[in-house]
């Protein structure tokens, strides 16, 4: 166990004190017992009882005294907090290809603008993982229901050489694997769906192909959005260079992992990528600050002193 304020644990020092005080005033009481009073008509009148029970209320006003101090000093424990498993990862493709201006005002800003748009719409206990690539993938935000952080990560995405679309999906499947376990099912994975935002023009890396057949084999349905037109071209080096989407491609890896492909222009119905993806609970562990705890137990062991001192008829020195 820990502690957030471990010094004062040093106010424990004063029970043994206290103890002392106690054994030196019980000690004195008895010696004064003896010398005064007539142990022979005492024993007629007041028959001895059992010495230990006067005691008890000490005892457990003691016990009680020490709970409130490791109660000041605030401990903290690893507590398990439940939390929801059902993930959506937002995989935007931030290749070159991407800053063609046939969507206004250029690919990336329109896929950052729907991507926004899509995680505003999600139900707040939904996580979201946000997963970037170009000619590699990246997990850029891990599951998490922090909306602002997911945004704020959108929003910080740049432009990068090349395409690797499959492993855009790789790494989405990669994701999911950071949602905490379901305690009573810990080998099953979390309930998951894949959005990826692409031109859909793959150029390096592992074939989307093959990333949707491993996301279908994980229950994990991709869900395409093709950006772009046939006419859309950047500027390298002063050398305009076309770059059509690859809408069969994307339509493809929709197909295979069961999800379905979109365009820009529909993207507003991807409400059925989140619909039917059911619920599942896991849970996190996390430091959290456990005084009351410490505290409940001061407080009935408080009660219990005060309820053997009436009972014991006895009280404290």
């Amino acid at each position: 166990m820990e502690f957030l304020s471990p010094a004062r644990l040093w106010l424990l020092l004063l029970v043994p004190l206290v103890v002392v005080v106690y054994v030196v005033l019980q000690r004195r009481r008895a010696q004064y017992a003896v010398r005064f009073t007539n142990i022979a008509l005492l024993d007629r009148v007041a028959p001895r009882r059992p010495q230990w029970r006067r005691h008890v209320p000490v005892v457990l006003g003691l016990l009680g005294a020490m709970a409130c101090i490791v109660a000041f000093a605030q401990p903290k424990d690893e507590v398990k907090v439940p939390r929801e498993r059902a993930t959506i990862v937002v995989t935007v493709d931030v290749s070159l290809s991407m800053m063609a201006t046939d969507v206004d005002p250029n690919r990336l800003e329109a896929a950052k603008k729907s991507a926004k748009n899509f995680v505003n719409q999600l139900p707040a206990k939904f996580n979201v993982a946000v997963v970037s690539f170009a000619g590699t993938a990246s997990i850029v935000v891990p599951p998490t229901t922090d909306r602002a952080t997911v945004l704020r990560s959108i929003d910080g995405l740049e432009l990068a050489e090349s395409t690797a679309s499959g492993e855009g999906i790789f790494t989405s499947l990669q994701a999911l694997t950071q949602v905490p376990p379901d305690p009573d099912h810990p080998d099953e994975p979390a309930p998951g769906r894949i959005v990826l935002l692409s031109d859909g023009k793959r150029t390096v890396g592992r074939p989307v192909q093959d990333a949707a057949a491993e996301a279908k084999k994980k229950g994990v349905p991709v869900y395409t959005i093709t950006f772009g037109t046939d006419s859309g071209f950047i500027e390298m080096d002063g050398i305009r260079q076309r770059v059509p989407p690859d809408r069969s491609e994307m339509r493809t890896a929709a197909e295979i992992s069961g999800g379905q492909a979109y365009t820009a222009e529909s993207a507003g119905e991807l409400e059925d990528v989140y619909k039917d993806i059911g619920s599942s609970v896991g849970f996190d562990k996390v430091d959290k600050e456990v005084t009351s705890r410490y505290a409940g137990i001061a407080m009935l062991l408080t009660l219990a002193a005060a309820g053997a001192s009436v009972a014991f008829a006895s009280r404290f020195p």
